[in-house]
């Protein structure tokens, strides 16, 4: 059945009149309560959390509770509520979890329990009161004083099924937060991830650093950066791709361990795996290479999983994975043969063969990325379309080829490779780290390489950092760096399948 609508008083989309009939009643509600004086005050501070009540409490029997006569003050957010004659019940809900009251005329007065009745779910209160459990065991607490401190105007979804809406759940987040406890273990999850990844680091000896999110030069990764204008000093600006560069004029300056963690942004597509707006580790240690990295990158997704979930074993999308055995480390050839095996016995070091492939797979390879590829850019693509999405285990992807790691540091056994890894996750990039290229000459002719290829047509492309050279030709320590995409992360750790579940208010086209 479909209802009629009408425009919301805020110009807001139209709503069905049912709910516009129940907005208009909380408005007349709220005009009725400025007219008893302050609608919202702030003077009432609980001293008590759901939680902890919960915890300290909620073990204990009827008879201790009724000897302990334990006086308590809460706060929160009606979630459920219902009268019963002489007596009414209403479980709140704070930033902890979930507390039921009990109230009646003797115990909060007449006028006050009449009040209450015709309060609405949503409705933000305070109680204050004694602890007790029903005859159903549960703990209550038997109110000798309620307060209305917030009037909710809108009312929450429907209390069985809550927010099942995805758009919904994105653009109001802060109803799904609300209404949904899945959402707010999600988010809990992350800030115990990050937590944990901080202690982990600190214990390490890694400096926390700043660094800058408007950069007069956008470095550190091929991706199109966000384009902006800085006023006062006339110049264009970018959004920042990583904090790379700077992070390693920090190892020149002398700070030989230093991670950050924080926003990068990259102009590009939003999936299930992609925001423009995402959260990124990165750290630098001097005189540790890529092998250190790739051991000390365990270490940290082992502890971050510990932390977060209790367990280095976990199960995400139906699939265990476990963070507790080593990670595997396969080449880029190595994997193609391995989880495509039609490849066992191609000429993978062939680029007429790889740019035949590409194109049966549909890839354009007179795409701008492409049209200059060697072998190892050329095996990358094949990789990427037959063998990363089938890198459920953790595995580290070893070796990159020159051509595609601009950054990274040549093997001393082979001048075409780079000591670069990748970790693959669920069939996706976690990680990115290399042993750092200190050479100025070699990084000056590699910024060369990069601004001919964005002349011609790639748009990825870096642009030459005349500062960084500069650095650089202080002299830079033998250095290891690895970028660890957060976001990523925290969906392997709490089973979320979308990018957009882990992220509080996520890119969105705008309403209007």
């Amino acid at each position: 059945m479909t209802h009629p609508t009408q425009p919301a008083a805020d110009g807001a989309e139209p709503l069905p009149l049912d709910e516009n009939a129940i907005i208009a009643e909380r408005r007349a509600k709220l005009t009725r309560l400025r007219g008893q004086g302050v609608a919202f005050p702030n003077d009432f501070v609980p001293a008590h959390r759901a939680a902890d009540l919960a915890t300290h409490h909620g073990f204990k029997t009827r008879d201790d509770l009724q000897a302990d006569r334990i006086q308590v003050s809460v706060a929160g957010r009606i979630m459920l509520k219902r009268v019963q004659g002489k007596a009414s019940f209403a479980t709140i809900q704070d930033g902890t979890g979930r507390i039921q009251l009990w109230l009646n005329d003797e115990g909060v007065g007449s006028d006050t329990h009449e009040a209450f009745k015709h309060w609405d779910m949503g409705d933000i209160m305070g109680a204050e009161g004694e602890l007790f459990k029903t005859m159903k065991g549960e703990l209550s607490i038997r109110c000798s004083a309620i307060r209305m401190l917030a009037k909710s105007i809108r009312p929450l979804p429907d209390k069985f099924h809550g927010v099942a809406d995805q758009e919904i759940r994105y653009r109001q987040r802060y109803v799904d937060l609300i209404a949904n406890q899945e959402t707010r273990d999600t988010f809990i999850a992350r800030s115990r991830t990050i937590s944990a990844i901080r202690s982990f680091m600190v214990s390490h000896g890694f400096l926390e650093v700043e660094t800058p999110m408007l950069h007069p030069i956008p470095g550190g990764a091929s991706a199109k950066p966000f384009i902006t204008h800085h006023n006062a000093l006339d110049q264009q600006m970018y959004l920042r791709i990583a904090p790379e560069l700077y992070l390693k004029r920090l190892i020149v300056g002398g700070f030989e361990r230093v991670y950050e963690i924080n926003r990068n942004f990259r102009n590009e597509g939003i999936s299930p795996r992609h925001n423009p707006e995402f959260t990124m580790m990165e750290f630098y240690a001097a005189y540790t290479d890529y092998r250190w990295l790739m051991d000390f990158t365990e270490q940290i997704l082992r502890d971050a999983a510990q932390s977060a979930t209790g367990s280095t074993t976990l199960t995400y999308q139906g699939k265990a994975i476990d963070f507790g055995a080593p990670f595997a480390r396969l080449t880029i050839a190595e994997a193609i043969r391995l989880h495509a095996p039609r490849y066992a016995a191609a000429a993978l070091d062939d680029p007429a063969w790889l740019r035949g492939e590409l194109g049966k797979l549909g890839v354009d390879v007179n795409d701008p990325a492409l049209a200059r590829a060697g072998v190892g850019a050329l095996q990358l693509a094949l990789f990427e379309e037959v063998a990363e999405s089938k890198l459920h285990d953790p595995t580290f992807i070893i070796d990159y080829p020159v051509e595609v790691s601009p950054l990274a540091r040549v093997s001393d056994n082979a001048p075409a490779i780079t000591e670069r890894f990748e970790l693959f996750i669920a069939g996706r990039e976690l990680a990115n780290g290399f042993s750092e290229l200190n050479d100025p000459e070699d990084q000056a002719a590699r910024f060369h390489s990069q601004v001919e290829a964005k002349h011609a047509g790639d748009e990825e492309a870096m642009h030459f950092d005349a500062d960084y050279i500069r650095a650089l030709e202080y002299g830079m320590p033998p250095t290891g760096g690895c970028g660890i995409g957060i976001d990523r992360l925290v969906m392997l750790l709490t089973d979320r399948p979308n990018i957009r579940d882990v992220v509080l208010f996520p890119a969105l086209r705008r309403e209007d």
